[in-house]
């Protein structure tokens, strides 16, 4: 919730003092973002085109979040390869549990990083952490030297991995959407959303006896939770 806080206030502050053009912020730390427009992500960093027309890129490892066309996107820790690194999530239910998820076609233009830049400027940052694992093959690769053949490839849609965090029950965790259904994969789902949605007799009811999960019942499950614990 003090995610979402922090934004209202930074898009609100932005709305106010700027013209109503590029308003994609990105959150390099507390007291300090920018404005312009997102051009994508991998996940792995964003490119951002600023008021002065540079597009400068971000690791996610160097910033806490970004807000592009009114979603956020939250840095975090998580394991890839064995190895501590950091990714983008984006955030589609808040509240007492989160969902995100990361992948899908979210493709960046090129950056210009002999000019790229940053303004310091006024705000608020705000962020959480977490460790998870990633499922493989998501992501836009960012890279130089490419045609518009390549470019048109690399905006391709990558497959989409759900995570479900709920603070104070151990790591976020992976909901294995994708991939088609099975009775070992169904059982999984429904241990990790026992898990984090607990303490609701009703929900948990509507779980155990759920036979196939797809990403729209998932978000049902974790919004009817999170309205419950309001």
């Amino acid at each position: 919730m003090k995610l979402f806080k922090t934004f209202a206030v930074i898009v609100t502050l932005s709305l106010t003092l700027f013209p109503a053009t590029a308003q994609d912020i990105v959150v390099i730390s507390e007291g300090n973002f920018i404005r312009g427009t997102i051009r994508g992500t991998d996940y792995a960093s964003v490119a951002i085109k600023q008021e002065d027309d540079v597009v400068a890129l971000y690791k996610a490892k160097d910033i806490k979040e970004f807000l592009w066309n009114g979603e956020t996107y939250v840095s975090k820790p998580i394991v890839v390869k064995k190895k501590m690194e950091h990714r983008f999530f984006k955030l589609i239910e808040h509240g007492a549990v989160n969902l995100y998820t990361i992948g899908g076609n979210t493709a960046p233009d090129q950056p210009k990083p002999k000019r790229a830049k940053v303004r310091p400027s006024f705000g608020i940052g705000g962020g959480t952490g977490g460790l998870g694992g990633v499922g493989g093959g998501v992501g836009i690769t960012i890279g130089g030297g490419r045609s518009d053949n390549d470019e048109n490839k690399s905006a391709q849609v990558r497959p989409t991995a759900y995570f479900i965090e709920k603070f104070g029950t151990g790591p976020m965790l992976e909901i294995p959407i994708g991939g088609g259904n099975s009775d070992s994969k169904n059982q999984h789902i429904k241990n990790v959303l026992l898990q984090k949605l607990a303490n609701d007799e009703d929900l948990a009811e509507r779980i155990k006896a759920t036979e196939s999960f797809d990403a729209k019942l998932i978000r049902a499950f974790v919004s009817a939770y999170n309205d419950m614990k309001k």
